[in-house]
């Protein structure tokens, strides 16, 4: 199977419904100058599960994508544990949040910012049977941060065995999220799983016209074990040569850099940080 941006989540995938105010939606506002607009591009994100940037290359595949590929070597993690990170990857804040259960937040983020810019995507999600909110096993809610602005499940958030049919379609979607469930992307089971995971998703995305024209995958884990929470992030492009940036790096970043692929303008946090523009140049990192 396959995915695009998946973070683990623990435990039972059904969550707690938690009704304290989070940080304002001032937060989360688009930045007041556009971002650069780049030649048109699809953009895949995989986000994996809890491993330190040395426990995640201990993943044969995953080594193999490191050398060949570009790395962000100083990227790291914005809190812990998983959802903070999945809503700082998407909306520029984690809205003062501090744990995995349901928190229903103003509408707004990633998703909401690209419909409206008439940006099509998609958020495919492993072990989703049913809906955003009553999916078992494999399935975690907090791995996908979606339903969390607003209040509801989008119609884009759609299981993942919708996904090679979208890829075939000559309209497949520009942004592509895919959340793997719980064993395959690391969370409750060994690296050595999650590493064949990726052996057979990454090639799938690969195969793709829409990786294939100008597109780029960006494959990351949502938290580290050590005290910078440090973690792997990769950047794979067509004919992309290996590249490593030392320059510091999170999941703001991240997020800056796929509203810049899809000339969006940023959301919170991502307004203020570098992007990972030096991995998308050739020659160009250090």
């Amino acid at each position: 199977m396959l995915a695009i941006v998946a973070v683990a989540a623990c435990g039972q995938s059904g969550a707690r419904l938690v009704t304290t105010s989070p940080t304002p939606l001032a937060a989360v506002q688009p930045a007041a100058s556009p971002s650069p607009t780049p030649a048109p591009s699809h953009v895949f994100v995989v986000v994996m599960e809890n491993r330190s940037y040395e426990q995640a290359l201990a993943g044969g595949y995953t080594a193999q994508l490191a050398a060949k590929y570009a790395v962000a070597t100083n990227y790291h993690g914005v809190s812990h544990p998983s959802l903070p990170n999945y809503l700082a990857m998407t909306s520029g804040s984690t809205w003062g949040i501090t744990d995995d259960g349901y928190h229903a937040l103003p509408a707004s983020g990633l998703g909401q910012q690209l419909t409206q810019a008439g940006i099509s995507w998609r958020a495919y999600m492993e072990g989703m049977s049913r809906t955003c909110f009553s999916s078992p096993y494999p399935y975690a809610l907090k791995h996908n941060p979606f339903p969390y602005y607003g209040g509801k499940c989008p119609a884009e958030v759609v299981p993942f065995s919708s996904f090679a049919a979208d890829m075939a379609d000559a309209n497949a979607p520009r942004f592509v999220w895919i959340s793997p469930g719980l064993c395959n992307d690391g969370h409750d089971c060994s690296t050595g799983v999650a590493d064949r995971y990726l052996s057979q998703l990454v090639p799938a995305i690969m195969a793709t016209a829409a990786w294939q024209e100008n597109g780029v995958l960006f494959i990351t884990w949502d938290e580290g074990y050590d005290s910078a929470n440090h973690v792997l992030t990769l950047v794979i492009r067509p004919g992309g040569e290996h590249q490593e940036s030392s320059a510091y790096h999170d999941h703001y970043s991240l997020l800056a850099t796929i509203e810049d692929r899809l000339g969006v303008p940023r959301l919170g946090q991502a307004a203020k940080t570098s992007s990972l523009r030096e991995l998308l140049v050739s020659g160009s990192a250090s």
